[in-house]
C-alpha cells in the first residue's frame, strides 16, 4: 500500500508543480488546464476596457511527457448573444511555449468566453475561460 501511495504522489506532484510554475513570471496571470496542457495568460493592459484593443501574453506548458506546443489560436464569443469578436487576433510565437496575441477587442459588456485551441503532437486541445466585463 505504501508503494502505491508513493507512486501516486510521485505522479501527482509533477502535474501540480507544472500548473503552479507555468507562467510564474506573468504577474496576475489566469490559468486554464486541459488533460495535456496548462495555459497561463495575462492581458495587456491588465484591465480590459470595452471597445479598446488589448493584447495577451501566454505561456503554455505540457503536462507529464506530452509534446511541446506547436501553436495556439485564440477567439472569444458571447454565448448569450450568439456572436464573437469583430476582430481576429494576430498571434506570434515567442519561443519555448510563449506566445503574444495582439488586436483583441471586446466591443460590448457582458460575459465573454475565451477559447484557446492549443496544438501539439498532431492533436488540438480546446481550453476555455470566461470573463465578465461591466
Amino acid at each position: 500500500m505504501r508503494a502505491v501511495l508513493l507512486g501516486f504522489v510521485s505522479l501527482v506532484l509533477p502535474f501540480s508543480a507544472i500548473a503552479a510554475d507555468c507562467g510564474a513570471d506573468l504577474k496576475g496571470a489566469q490559468k486554464v488546464e486541459s488533460a495535456r496542457y496548462v495555459l497561463a495568460y495575462r492581458t495587456q493592459p491588465g484591465k480590459i476596457v470595452i471597445g479598446k484593443s488589448f493584447a495577451m501574453d501566454l505561456a503554455i506548458c505540457p503536462k507529464g511527457g506530452n509534446p511541446a506546443v506547436d501553436g495556439v489560436q485564440i477567439d472569444a464569443q458571447m454565448p448569450e448573444h450568439g456572436h464573437g469578436m469583430n476582430y481576429k487576433a494576430t498571434i506570434k510565437a515567442a519561443g519555448k511555449g510563449r506566445f503574444r496575441a495582439d488586436g483583441m477587442m471586446f466591443h460590448m459588456p457582458g460575459r465573454w468566453e475565451l477559447s484557446f485551441d492549443v496544438k501539439g503532437g498532431g492533436k488540438t486541445d480546446k481550453l476555455t475561460h470566461s470573463i465578465t466585463l461591466e
